[in-house]
């Protein structure tokens, strides 16, 4: 297994991070695709940034998988998805792009929500519309709220974040419980609100996506999710639909999942992990990747 390349972060937390919510909005006007692949903890999106990627993104399903083990269906609370959110925040440079729900109430609890986020330190927030408790975006059962109410959520939103820079994502889910028109009208309230990007969440072809760009020409996100309800695109062509941020909010998971499945298959077959070494790091790699490196220059310096 070729070695990753490492970077190396401030001992217990990012203070000197390289892209705040106002370089990210910078870049969202800027030429090319922002692609942003999922992590649900802080050593995932250390990986993710390992590997090159310009941004992060914190899926809530991922969150909810790993910390509580339950779906996600609204079970974790607005101060445990924010604590969460800095722990990925102080453990990377990237800007870290978080699911912030349906923003946990109603807009004034939204307003709290967004500052408790922007004191975590992430770049940008998803707000969707869904009927708190909300559900997965791919999965059965969604509700929405009207929409009036999702744009007085934005505008508080987009209030409680004052000069911060924080960048706000609107979602909806509006095209599978009323249709693709109704989806249409309220991203174009959203956008009038102040949504900095749309995210027209769960459709189901190319030409339903290239119809969200003819309609509203905005900002937009894509959400990969690998045999989900929205067809498997590459980045290239998402970009050539109009889209300017693209996530993949479950394949480090479900990859993550399929490997450690393996392994303990494995091991329980054959009564040891001899076999599966040309699958793992090593050793020394994960030491490098966690940072006992910096951890032991810091020793040399300050312990006695």
């Amino acid at each position: 297994m070729k070695p990753m390349a490492v970077v190396i972060l401030p001992l217990f937390g990012n203070e000197g991070a390289e892209m705040t919510g106002r370089n990210f909005s910078r870049r969202i006007q800027q030429d090319g695709i922002i692609v942003a692949p999922g992590c649900y903890d802080a050593f995932s999106a250390r990986l993710v940034e390992e590997a090159g990627f310009e941004a992060v993104y914190m899926t809530g399903y991922g969150t909810s998988a790993t910390m509580i083990g339950q779906p996600d269906v609204g079970l974790l609370t607005m101060s445990e998805m924010a604590a969460h959110a800095g722990q990925i925040a102080s453990a990377v440079r990237l800007p870290v792009i978080a699911d912030a729900d349906t923003g946990y109430g109603n807009p004034v609890n939204v307003m709290r929500t967004v500052r408790e986020y922007i004191k975590a330190g992430v770049a940008a927030i998803q707000l969707e519309d869904q009927v708190f408790p909300k559900k997965c975006g791919h999965t059965r059962g969604k509700q929405v709220i009207p929409k009036k109410e999702m744009v007085k959520k934005i505008e508080a939103a987009v209030d409680a974040r004052e000069d911060s820079g924080l960048v706000l994502i609107a979602r909806t889910d509006a095209n599978a419980v009323h249709g693709f028109q109704d989806a249409i009208e309220r991203c174009k309230a959203y956008i009038k609100a102040g949504a900095d990007i749309i995210f027209v969440e769960a459709p189901r072809s190319v030409d339903e996506m290239r119809l969200v760009y003819e309609e509203l020409r905005f900002p937009l996100m894509a959400n990969m999710v690998e045999k989900g309800q929205t067809p498997l695109l590459k980045n290239g062509e998402l970009e050539k639909l109009g889209y300017k941020l693209v996530i993949y909010p479950l394949s480090a998971l479900m990859a993550a999942t399929r490997a450690i499945t393996d392994l303990l298959r494995s091991l329980k077959e054959n009564g040891t992990t001899a076999e599966f070494l040309d699958r793992m790091v090593e050793f020394s790699e994960l030491n490098q990747i966690v940072g006992f490196d910096e951890f032991y220059t810091l020793e040399q310096k300050y312990v006695y």
